[in-house]
């Protein structure tokens, strides 16, 4: 299993030809969080492929224990910093190239003036910092209000509308972004996520331990999208490529929309467990159409069926796991 899942975070021949046309070093700021080392191991591995000299520089507090060492001996440059201390923040160094990855979702209530600061008030300080560089900014698909999943998904031609405050502070940092990319002609691409999955955390993963604990799965948000981890950050990565002023908006998920109750069958014929389920599928959901994603990139490697197959063998084998809750259940805006 171990071998099928590396296998599935190795870099692509497209990433690769992508990595080589990237000019510049590539900052990754907040690389510590659920996607970051992982991300920054793929764009290493796709420079060491290309056989090119580029950086992969990447920028946390380094709060968790080992990943700095671990990700300096894979030879990315890291640099322990807190960026919203507005001096460490103005001492880090310039590249061509940046993704933003730092942000706060959980803990929201009860912290909303922290939130604000992450989200909204530091994407400006980092806008300005890094105005002569290119720019993917990570946003999320809850800009979106919840919509008919009949519709088929939200476009990036259709308005943002977000619920509850997390949300409202995730479209204030794309703000913040657009407004100093149109001031200072900053290249930039808003990517707007929903939902990467991987073996240690996602809406995949919570399904399945809910089967196979026998906890109930609430219907209510009936559908969803998800992404396997790998191929968001490889679209992450190669969206360097595609940063333009204005803004490009770019949704990322998965083509599926996918029901709950379906993702809960599915888990319990692999686990030979009957799913526990609650309540009634609601006639809205939070969902995005990434048509345009699809378009620039192609379909994402690692299909839904793959994406199941393996979480449910990582369930059974007792597999380590992220305590970092989607909560894509929430119909309320509350996190």
């Amino acid at each position: 299993m171990e071998k099928i899942y590396q296998a599935m975070l190795a870099p692509s021949d497209a990433l690769v030809n992508d990595i080589a046309k990237i000019e510049g070093d590539i900052i990754l700021l907040g690389v510590g969080g659920k996607m970051g080392p992982a991300m920054a191991k793929l764009a290493k591995a796709a420079v060491n492929k290309a056989g090119i000299n580029k950086r992969i520089i990447g920028i946390s507090r380094f709060s968790e224990n080992g990943l700095q060492a671990e990700l300096n001996g894979l030879g990315i440059k890291t640099i322990a910093a807190n960026l919203l201390n507005d001096e460490e923040l103005q001492n880090l160094p310039t590249a061509k190239n940046v993704i933003y990855l730092a942000g706060q979702k959980f803990g929201t209530t009860g912290k909303e003036s922290y939130t604000w600061a992450m989200n909204t008030y530091l994407p400006g300080r980092v806008a300005e910092k890094y105005r002569d560089s290119r720019i993917v900014a990570f946003s999320t698909g809850n800009v979106y209000p919840l919509s008919p999943v009949i519709k088929g998904g939200m476009t990036e031609e259709d308005p943002a509308a977000p619920l509850g405050e997390y949300a409202q502070s995730c479209l204030g940092r794309e703000r913040m972004f657009q407004y100093f990319s149109s001031l200072y002609g900053t290249p930039l691409c808003i990517y707007r996520l929903n939902y990467a999955n991987d073996v240690s955390y996602g809406v995949l993963l919570e399904i399945a331990k809910a089967v196979n604990e026998q906890r109930e799965i609430d219907l209510r948000m009936g559908h969803v999208n998800v992404i396997w981890q790998g191929d968001a950050n490889e679209i992450a990565i190669r969206a360097l490529l595609h940063c333009s002023t204005p803004a490009k908006l770019l949704n990322v998920s998965g083509p599926e929309t996918v029901p709950v109750r379906w993702l809960a069958a599915e888990f319990g014929k692999r686990l030979n467990k009957q799913p526990i389920l609650a309540n009634e599928e609601q006639p809205d959901a939070l969902l995005s159409n990434s048509a345009e994603c699809f378009k620039l990139f192609g379909y994402p490697q690692v299909t839904l069926k793959q994406m199941i197959d393996l979480i449910a063998e990582w369930v059974v084998t007792g597999g380590k796991t992220l305590n970092k809750p989607t909560h894509f259940q929430e119909r309320e805006g509350n996190f």
